[in-house]
């Protein structure tokens, strides 16, 4: 049997891919409704669950074979610093397309963003969004 032929059938009987989790990026954005938002800005923090086939990757070590986190991570600090949007669901769906779009042997991702610094006029730790988007 090939490798990818064992690997379809690893997926097929475990249920569920493989992962690769990125948490705490960080970067100034200014995204809000408010105007004080997008004239001051504020750090945005995003964590990525992607998943995916890692065995590819594990059995040649081959950085292709995989989604390289280092270029992942600019690339979400430059959404995140990017055009701003009103609502952190718009930011994390913009961050799932991106990764879905770019990588092409991500299935499916989660995209948690957290807006700690959210004009919220109560004492909070945090506020945050998380969604799953996948290609099928």
């Amino acid at each position: 049997m090939n490798t990818t032929n064992a690997s379809d059938a690893r997926t097929a009987v475990r249920g569920v891919r493989d992962t690769i989790t990125l948490t705490g990026i960080t970067a100034q954005g200014f995204h809000g409704v408010f105007e004080e938002e997008r004239r001051n800005g504020q750090p945005f923090v995003v964590d990525l669950v992607l998943h995916a086939d890692l065995q590819p990757a594990g059995i040649s070590d081959d950085l292709t074979k995989t989604a390289h986190y280092g270029v992942l991570a600019e690339q979400v600090a430059a959404i995140i610093s990017g055009e701003p949007l009103n609502l952190i669901e718009a930011l994390a769906e913009r961050i799932a397309a991106a990764v879905l779009g770019d990588f092409a042997g991500v299935d499916a991702v989660e995209v948690t963003v957290h807006k700690p610094q959210a004009p919220i006029t109560v004492p909070f730790g945090d506020v945050s969004v998380t969604i799953r988007r996948s290609r099928s």
